[in-house]
């Protein structure tokens, strides 16, 4: 069934389901007992909020005319501080991402006049990667409203909640990324 109108519904303010998480658990320690349940109430609204989260950030980041690769490219050279400059090896350390899709970022971005690259007088193999006029100004006035916009979605919570919930936040994401996937006995990376 199509809808005459997309954006009718609300989307992206009403959540993706209406279930509380706690009946959810409830069904399941009802249908299964003795089954763990207690990460429902946690993960499933960190699920349904991540993607709130991630759908808002594309559309606003589109309304910017910025894409969220070179948001992050630009924002971590910006980061630095003066003179906005980083080499493709520091870039590749600071986002997590692969020499390769740094080096096809970095090409985008200096096709697009927003950075510039040039050779480092650290050393012959590598390359620093420098901001230029416009793509300072874009990083400066995107991350301005970016900012803000994310600042108004979260103003629900107190300045208390926001603390709390931040050191929630970083003490099960330490806890996640120093664990392998195990699941029926078998390990991943």
């Amino acid at each position: 069934m199509e809808r005459s109108d997309p954006g009718a519904d609300g989307y992206p303010l009403d959540p993706p389901t209406q279930w509380p998480v706690a009946d959810i658990a409830a069904s399941w320690q009802r249908e299964l007992p003795g089954l763990r349940t207690e990460s429902i109430e946690i993960i499933t609204p960190v699920w349904r909020i991540a993607k709130v989260l991630a759908d808002d950030r594309r559309r606003t980041l589109s309304a910017l005319g910025v894409d969220a690769s070179t948001l992050d490219l630009l924002s971590v050279i910006r980061r630095a501080g003066p003179p906005y400059e980083l080499t493709t090896r520091e870039i590749t350390r600071r986002t997590l991402i692969t020499a390769g899709a740094v080096s096809q970022r970095v090409a985008r971005a200096e096709e697009a006049g927003l950075v510039e690259r040039a050779p480092s007088a650290a050393s012959r193999r590598a390359v620093r990667v420098r901001l230029t006029e416009a793509g300072h100004a874009l990083i400066e006035a995107t991350v301005r409203q970016l900012l803000d916009h994310e600042a108004d979605l979260i103003s629900a919570l107190t300045a208390a909640e926001r603390a709390s919930l931040t050191g929630i936040l970083a003490k099960l994401e330490q806890a996640l990324t120093r664990l392998p996937c195990s699941v029926n006995g078998q390990t991943s990376p």
